[in-house]
């Protein structure tokens, strides 16, 4: 791991112990900017799972159709 990954870690884990931004930049002499935009890339991004299908449509994506397509409606 280099220099900067380990900083990026060491920032992060120290935001998520409660330390604010500020105070990570003054103890580690960064500019306050460079601390918020490594907090902004390494924060959890909320996932949206709305579009996700079941398994029918995931056949249907990957060129496999359903059983509708295929003349099959049920018993």
């Amino acid at each position: 791991m280099g220099y900067f990954s380990r900083l990026a870690d060491d920032i992060c884990d120290r935001f998520e112990n409660g330390e604010s931004a500020t105070g990570i930049a003054n103890s580690l002499n960064l500019p306050i900017e460079q601390v918020n935009q490594v907090i902004a890339d390494y924060q959890e991004p909320e996932f949206d799972d709305s579009m996700d299908g079941d398994f029918d449509t995931a056949m249907t994506s990957a060129g496999f159709g359903t059983d509708e397509d295929y003349g099959y409606y049920g018993e």
